[in-house]
């Protein structure tokens, strides 16, 4: 194999890693707090070339630091695991120290990329870092895990909302809230995949803790309070017509969500899981973007 195949492979090894695909899950809702942030503060949705990069930069390196740590964390966790034991590392396509040497380079990137947008970026950047790597130990301890890897990825919609304006906000809040509960949905959904091992395991999750059935109840309420708090985002931000449409597309994609899943078949967790909410970012941008475009013009 040539040098060239070899990297390309090496490359295409660490994307698998992190599973890059999956940072369409929080980069719309970032660009939608940015964009928001944007109209409020500029009256137009346009927030510039040089918010827009820096903003991209820092969610990429944020994730890809995030992911990096949680598979060398869990290492020991993913090998008993059939369904996880062919990942990067616990199968040897990576070593640990590989790993972790991922997770110091997105680090560094990370800090570079919030000292390019504004002092603020930069002060939260610790608590970030807690979060970010903080999550893969949850689990050890509590079955609240989801709710840690909500406000950790519900930081990216205020962030791109403090990126432009360098402080909080209620529209700021009613973001990170929204992401917060979607995710302790979906990943409660996700998690269902997993009951039998974490419980034999000592793995914490919701539904580990209270049942499939359970589980998904708790997962549809959670998602109930998303599509409330989308209507609330919406109100503070002064939204047009256009966001509250694809606010009633996001909220018939949770519900699609439900309907397919079931205690008794959780074959298709993996639609529910990454195809539909990939989609509802997808639309929740899509929103933002007619929206603050619709005011801008208007």
């Amino acid at each position: 194999m040539s040098a060239a195949a070899r990297s390309g492979t090496q490359v295409k090894t660490y994307l698998e890693l992190v599973k890059f695909e999956h940072t369409v899950f929080a980069l719309p809702f970032a660009y939608a707090g940015m964009l928001l942030a944007s109209m409020a503060q500029n009256g137009t949705g346009w927030p510039g070339w040089h918010t827009l990069i820096w903003v991209t930069v820092a969610m990429a390196a944020a994730r890809t630091a995030a992911m990096a740590a949680n598979r060398v964390i869990d290492r020991a966790i993913d090998a008993r695991n059939p369904r996880t034991a062919g990942r990067e590392v616990p199968s040897g396509k990576v070593s640990p120290a590989q790993a972790w040497g991922l997770v110091a380079v997105s680090v560094a990137v990370l800090l570079f990329a919030a000292w390019q947008l504004n002092p603020l970026c930069v002060a939260l950047l610790p608590l970030a870092l807690l979060f970010l790597i903080g999550y893969p130990y949850t689990k050890r301890f509590t079955w609240l895990c989801h709710a840690w890897l909500g406000v950790t990825d519900g930081a990216a919609a205020a962030g791109g909302w403090i990126a432009v304006t360098g402080h909080f906000s209620p529209v700021a809040w009613a973001l990170w809230a929204t992401v917060v509960f979607w995710m302790i949905g979906l990943d409660t959904i996700y998690a269902t995949m997993d009951y039998a091992f974490d419980r034999a395991n000592g793995v914490k999750s919701i539904p580990a803790r209270f049942g499939i059935p359970a589980a998904l109840n708790i997962a549809a309420v959670s998602h109930v309070l998303t599509f409330g708090l989308l209507l609330l985002v919406g109100v503070l931000a002064g939204a047009s017509v256009w966001y509250y449409l694809a606010a009633l597309v996001m909220g018939a994609i949770l519900l699609f969500e439900h309907r397919i899943v079931d205690p008794q078949d959780l074959g298709r967790v993996n639609v529910a899981f990454f195809d539909a909410n990939m989609w509802l970012a997808i639309t929740m941008l899509l929103g933002v973007v007619m929206d603050v475009t619709w005011r801008t013009l208007t």
